[in-house]
């Protein structure tokens, strides 16, 4: 039999083939495999296949199944890199994750799908959308975090535009323009957004900035400073006490709940907290956060039947929040 001029390419094809034709339900017998090399101007015996599967067992790990089904014998590619329901997953957290935008997820789910079979990605289908939710405006997300975690790595500050968003939707870059520059320590995750947690050597004190609206990250030469701050850092912590990650000055507050609501305060503040019972049908909690409009908001969010009882100060402001917002509709 004359050899196709493609010869060279036939392991590397015999791959390609087998993953993307083949899974736990569906495979090719030895012929078909053969016409399938055909196509690619391959040639291919029986015997040089049984070779080739046995290489590509051992030396690059891709196992190939011999399955005998009536008179007819069957081969497909067992365990993969990723199963299935892993690459599912992986294309959940995409989908979710707002932090990445519309088109930069879509191209992470095609390529995801190249982990598993043709068959199986067919099956990927129905999830392969990215819903109706906010997703990030900004395409420059994704490679921001690389930098930072690239500069962190490198024991380098960083410099970049920090931007807020304007009326016509756009970023504006805040300082008119002017760069901040700081050590970055941690990245956060956070109510579904990226943060970057940084010493500010200016300042004196740890910061955070929103990484979806940081541009033009660029790193520098300059070693980062802070370490001190950080020798015993708490993140998750940090995340709570800068609660929401909106600045303002951190109190511990108590909070008076209805236990049918308890699962939102867990969910929260995490299952460690400390739950104490005010009567039969209400409990209450002590937790350290950032007191800021937005954590005012997030109590009257869950209804007139939660509400905060301490320290004096934080239910005075509390009441003239309430009393402000009220004026709005007079």
């Amino acid at each position: 039999m004359a050899k196709g001029s493609n010869q060279k390419l036939k392991l590397s094809i015999l791959c390609k083939i087998m993953q993307e034709e083949t899974d736990d339900e569906h495979s090719l017998t030895l012929q078909q495999i053969i016409k399938k090399l055909e196509e690619y101007d391959i040639t291919a015996e029986r015997k040089s296949l049984y070779d080739d599967f046995k290489c590509m067992d051992e030396n690059l790990g891709i196992e190939v199944i011999k399955e005998q089904i009536g008179r007819e014998t069957f081969y497909h590619v067992g365990s993969r890199q990723f199963q299935l329901a892993e690459v599912k997953l992986l294309i959940d957290a995409i989908q979710s994750s707002k932090f990445i935008s519309q088109n930069k997820s879509k191209e992470l789910i095609k390529k995801m799908k190249g982990f598993v079979s043709k068959h199986e990605a067919d099956k990927l289908m129905r999830q392969v959308y990215v819903n109706d939710r906010v997703k990030s405006m900004n395409e420059s997300t994704y490679y921001s975090v690389d930098t930072i975690h690239t500069a962190i790595a490198e024991n380098k500050q960083i410099n970049f535009q920090y931007c807020s968003w304007d009326i016509n939707k756009q970023l504006v870059p805040r300082k008119e323009g002017a760069f901040y520059q700081v050590s970055p320590w941690a990245l956060a995750w956070a109510d579904e957004n990226y943060y970057l947690v940084a010493y500010d050597s200016e300042a004196g004190k740890v910061k955070h900035y929103r990484v979806d609206k940081m541009l033009k990250i660029n790193l520098t030469d300059v070693k980062r400073e802070g370490k001190e701050f950080f020798n015993n850092f708490d993140m998750g912590t940090y995340a709570l006490e800068n609660f929401s990650m909106f600045g303002g000055e951190i109190r511990r507050v108590h909070i008076e709940f209805p236990n049918d609501k308890v699962g939102i305060f867990i969910d929260r503040f995490g299952k460690d907290l400390v739950i104490r019972k005010v009567d039969d049908d209400h409990s209450m909690i002590a937790v350290d956060v950032a007191i800021s409009s937005q954590f005012f908001g997030w109590i009257f969010g869950l209804g007139s039947e939660v509400k905060v009882t301490s320290p004096e100060a934080v239910v005075k402001q509390m009441q003239d929040e309430a009393k402000a917002f009220l004026k709005n509709y007079e």
